[in-house]
């Protein structure tokens, strides 16, 4: 007894036949392995009624206008000024973004946005932060220079005491 895919081997081959159930009755060991499975019992019926369906089907009339309009519209795409290198990169562009290889795009795009992200929130803290404040300068003084600045000082305040006497005595 033959096994199922060698019976559905020979189906195949006797499928071409001008009658395939006449084909496939006329081998008796296709029939009798046929007749004892089940699998291939409903296999055979349901290809039957494939056959009997595609044999009831009629394709429908095409257009008689559809070649004038392909025509037509052929010759208007190749009498069309070409596009420009520029139109042709972004057509291209904007097919592989919409229609194309989406799981390469998503993390180039979603680098790009972090990198925005962090370059824009840099550039908000910049702006949003205080000036940096100056540390004060440390003046160092020579002891020489003490000394004469404290000489000008005492100098100063004998001569607005003395000023302050001839004011009063006037």
């Amino acid at each position: 007894m033959k096994n199922c895919k060698q019976v559905q081997t020979e189906w195949m081959e006797r499928m071409g036949q001008t009658n395939p159930a006449e084909g496939l009755a006329s081998s008796s060991s296709i029939q009798v392995h046929i007749d004892g499975c089940q699998s291939c019992r409903k296999e055979m019926s349901e290809m039957r009624s494939l056959m009997q369906a595609m044999d009831a089907w009629q394709a429908p009339t095409p257009n008689p206008y559809f070649m004038t309009r392909f025509e037509a519209s052929l010759a208007e795409e190749r009498a069309a000024r070409p596009e420009g290198w520029f139109a042709r990169i972004q057509r291209h562009l904007h097919a592989r973004v919409v229609y194309g290889l989406r799981w390469r795009f998503q993390p180039v795009a979603a680098t790009a946005l972090s990198v925005l992200v962090l370059a824009g929130g840099g550039a908000y803290l910049g702006f949003m932060l205080p000036e940096p404040q100056p540390a004060p300068a440390v003046i160092t003084v020579s002891p020489a220079v003490l000394q004469d600045l404290q000489n000008m000082e005492t100098n100063a305040s004998a001569l607005d005491t003395l000023e302050n006497l001839s004011t009063n005595s006037d």
